[in-house]
């Protein structure tokens, strides 16, 4: 009962962000400020981020060359003394080296599992630069993981409860689609407007019409209200799609 009280207090406090976690997470005397070795830091495979987009890669590996490495990373102990283990910062740890800077700075916390994994979490969310499908992940280990519900991740991120809960639905499309979104060649629009359909089979067949026709958002919803209304079966057909796209273009 104790260890669920302390669990809450931590979460209440992640209210004003991630600067009001660190202090509940690790006091000041146990945190320290370095300027650590590159190649003794390691990732953790936890972490919400998957997919590191190129392009943005490379302007903070141009940016790191220029000015260096200006906001530490978070760190804590390693499994081995002098080795530190990531829990926030990997897209500078990884442009970093890129850029070939040998040292950067890294505050060093001391965390346990959950507490290194909890603001790994939010730190990633914070930046809203994931991919719909890293977002709605790292909102369901909250709740998961955390015993967030979708109103207090909400507060927590300073989002809307009915965008967590919109974010958190895209996870019941088949894998397939969440990999279109990954890669983004679909939106978050589209996968919201494929979770009107009934069925997996035809969420993946008419997301594969959407990106071999380059089908806008409208387009979709409006294919979909359509079938509603005439009580066809919800499978995506090219000759479908293909109509629906010629009177788009039509209309313009």
């Amino acid at each position: 009962m104790a260890e669920k009280k302390k669990a809450f207090t931590v979460k209440r406090g992640l209210g004003k962000g991630l600067g009001a976690l660190l202090p509940a997470a690790a006091a000041p005397e146990n945190e320290k400020l370095i300027q650590c070795s590159v190649s003794f830091i390691e990732p953790d495979s936890r972490q919400p981020r998957k997919r590191f987009d190129p392009e943005k890669m490379a302007e903070l590996v141009r940016s790191i060359k220029e000015k260096g490495v200006v906001q530490p990373v978070l760190v804590r102990p390693g499994s081995q003394p002098g080795r530190y283990r990531l829990v926030a910062g990997e897209r500078r740890w990884r442009a970093a080296q890129q850029a070939g800077v040998s040292q950067i700075p890294a505050l060093v916390l001391t965390l346990d599992d959950r507490q290194a994994v909890e603001i790994s979490l939010i730190e990633n969310l914070q930046r809203e630069n994931l991919n719909p499908v890293e977002e709605a992940q790292g909102y369901q280990r909250l709740i998961d993981e955390f015993d967030f519900n979708h109103e207090e991740v909400a507060k927590t991120l300073g989002k809307d409860r009915s965008t967590v809960t919109n974010m958190v639905r895209l996870l019941n499309l088949p894998a397939p689609v969440l990999t279109l979104m990954e890669e983004g060649r679909l939106s978050m629009g589209h996968g919201r407007a494929l979770l009107a359909l009934p069925d997996d089979e035809g969420r993946q067949a008419l997301a594969e019409q959407i990106v071999a026709r380059q089908l806008s958002v409208r387009q979709v919803e409006r294919l979909i209200r359509q079938r509603k209304k005439t009580g066809a079966e919800a499978k995506a057909q090219p000759d479908e799609a293909a109509s629906l796209y010629e009177k788009d273009l039509c209309d313009r």
